[in-house]
């Protein structure tokens, strides 16, 4: 039972804080550094909508305001089953370098994605989602990584704006966080999913994926990946956006993120090998020890239950329980900004969106056994 607990912590530790020191200790010393130089190549910007009426025009003119030569852009927008105004918006602005697919049912992301692919033109894909704004150089720092002829794939940084709930700052804090791994793994070779809303392909290196993938932006990078390109993150390369505001909001989005996980290893079972995946380390680390945690910590909390009488187990016990007690304290007085709620909430944020993100990894879990979630997505209203 001591070996199992001393397993289980080890484990845990080695998840959250020993992977994320050791990838830095390894970019330091077998760093890649890209090659990236200003080019200009022809690009396809590809974005899948539903229904955003209230965001799409606003996106088309951040697009238009790229510094990126006009004449070689080219916008195509699938439209996933829309059923508001968004379809009426986007052919209202004549845009001349605009074309609209229109599909009357709901299809999912990564359909949507590949029929749009199979149309573009450009040289290189550029994936956006319609909420987020891009910063006017954009597009022109991302596509600076394919001078590199080893890379097959750039990421770009998606940046909140200033968190107002206690929900959004662990959620910034915990962005950041994933950040810097990402960071990391993409100078020691790839990261091992990009960010929806600013990423990059060369368009020859595209397969589509099945249409019940929930994750286009890790099954596409990891897919060139195996190809034996790179897949790099590159934080020069900025997008806008709005930390979630509420529990329900992020909760969903990380479940659904997770399952997205679990799918992607039961299809790209290869890349765990060692032998043949330069990323093997990195995905067993980084992306399986982390939907195993949820699991590893109530084996832990359990274990150490039935060593509680013996020392130090009882005081590893007791920092357990004030580290959940904290969360729960972090939860009931999340929104409070004042007085000794107010105080309560600073302190218990971090332990609380910790395992509000664990406890979504148990429901990404059981929806991936069970089958159970949707291809098609949700809107998050938070702009």
């Amino acid at each position: 039972m001591t070996i199992l607990f001393w397993l289980l912590l080890a484990l845990l530790i080695y998840c959250y804080f020993g992977y994320p020191c050791l990838v830095t200790v390894w970019a330091r010393l077998f760093a890649q550094p890209v090659a990236k130089r200003d080019i200009v190549p022809s690009v396809s910007i590809v974005i899948s909508v539903y229904n955003e009426e209230d965001v799409i025009v606003r996106k088309i003119e951040n697009l238009a305001a790229l510094d990126y030569p006009s004449e070689k852009i080219e916008i195509l927008i699938g439209s996933d089953g829309s059923t508001d105004h968004t379809n009426t918006l986007i052919q209202a602005l004549h845009h001349p370098r605009l074309r609209l697919f229109v599909h009357a049912g709901r299809r999912g992301k990564m359909a949507t994605v590949s029929e749009l692919v199979t149309e573009a033109k450009g040289e290189i894909i550029f994936f956006n989602d319609a909420r987020q704004l891009l910063a006017a150089d954009a597009l022109r720092q991302l596509v600076a990584n394919f001078a590199d002829p080893k890379v097959g794939c750039a990421s770009g940084e998606l940046i909140f704006s200033s968190p107002s709930s206690q929900t959004a700052r662990g959620v910034d804090l915990y962005w950041k966080y994933e950040k810097f791994i990402r960071d990391q793994e993409s100078q020691l070779h790839s990261m091992l999913g990009a960010t929806g809303a600013i990423y990059a392909i060369r368009r020859h290196l595209f397969i589509p994926g099945p249409p019940q993938v929930v994750l286009d932006d890790m099954f596409i990078p990891l897919k060139i990946v195996q190809r034996g390109f790179r897949a790099v993150f590159d934080g020069q390369a900025h997008a806008y956006d709005v930390a979630a505001q509420n529990p329900k909001e992020e909760y969903s989005r990380k479940a659904r993120t997770l399952f997205g996980n679990y799918q992607i290893f039961s299809l790209l079972p290869g890349l765990f090998n060692p032998f043949t995946s330069p990323v093997a380390v990195q995905l067993f680390s980084h992306k399986f020890l982390r939907l195993w945690a949820p699991f590893g910590m109530i084996a832990l909390l359990l274990v150490n239950l039935a060593l509680i009488h013996h020392a130090p187990y009882h005081m590893v016990f007791n920092a357990q329980i004030i580290f959940y007690g904290t969360a729960v304290l972090g939860f009931l007085a999340r929104e409070r900004k004042y007085g000794i709620l107010g105080a309560v909430a600073r302190i218990g944020y971090v332990p609380y969106v910790f395992c509000l993100l664990n406890w979504a990894a148990l429901a990404g879990f059981f929806r991936f056994l069970n089958a159970r979630q949707e291809i098609t997505w949700q809107k998050a209203r938070h702009v």
